[in-house]
């Protein structure tokens, strides 16, 4: 084996006048590695090469160089290794936040679709009760409190059968027709519409005295609207 040269680890001899030690390679790798902090094997081993260039370092007695270097590199690591996980979290949740919203508007529009035929099954109840009424001027005549009446029939919770209900993210809006020659109401619509379109629901719906729901995902729905598959 050949002596060791100034600059290598290995060598202890006298330094020569003005030399230059050079940069260590550990510092050097550990600033490059702790650059690339979004990608923890890269902040690991910014850690590790920053440490042993640090050792290597102290050790050398002034024949490397490189003790900033291989602190920037530790910085870098250790902010790294805290940056990921916070940054793993934030990935996890954008992409299933959109996953969650989805499921929740799809929940909203299914019970909206329910609400619309609690709604025409209590109205046709009503008017079977009231045949001398027809369909009641407002909801509220469908909620509790007088069972088997035509004020408060009792036919829905109180929750849907009000002036302007709001459930699961849409609002009803409820609409009676006009008196016929024997001052009935044989005509009625009703309404659903997201209260945030595209947050709270994607489509609307409309229902009439048909029976039929439709639905429309370009705004309101209306009589002339496909019908609910």
């Amino acid at each position: 084996m050949g002596t060791p040269l100034p600059g290598s680890p290995a060598y202890r001899g006298p330094l020569p006048a003005g030399f230059d030690p050079p940069t260590s390679g550990k510092a050097i790798g550990s600033l490059i590695s702790g650059i690339f902090l979004l990608f923890l094997p890269a902040s690991i081993t910014a850690v590790i090469l920053g440490h042993l260039s640090l050792s290597e370092i102290r050790k050398s007695a002034g024949r490397l160089k490189g003790e900033g270097i291989a602190t920037a590199g530790l910085v870098l690591g250790y902010v790294g290794l805290a940056f990921v996980p916070i940054a793993m979290v934030m990935i996890i949740a954008a992409l299933a936040i959109p996953n969650l919203t989805r499921s929740r508007m799809a929940a909203n529009e299914s019970s909206a679709i329910g609400a619309m035929r609690s709604y025409t099954y209590a109205l046709g109840s009503y008017t079977a009760a009231c045949p001398k009424l027809g369909f009641p001027a407002s909801l509220a005549s469908l909620g509790q409190g007088n069972p088997g009446g035509c004020d408060h029939a009792g036919l829905l919770d109180n929750g849907l059968a009000n002036r302007a209900p709001v459930r699961w993210g849409y609002a009803f809006h409820y609409t009676a027709g006009a008196f016929d020659d024997l001052g009935q109401v044989t005509s009625f619509t009703i309404s659903a519409q997201p209260v945030r379109s595209g947050g709270t629901g994607l489509r609307s719906f409309f229902v009439d005295q048909t029976g039929i729901i439709r639905t429309s995902t370009s705004g309101p729905a209306y009589a002339d609207s496909p019908p609910l598959k």
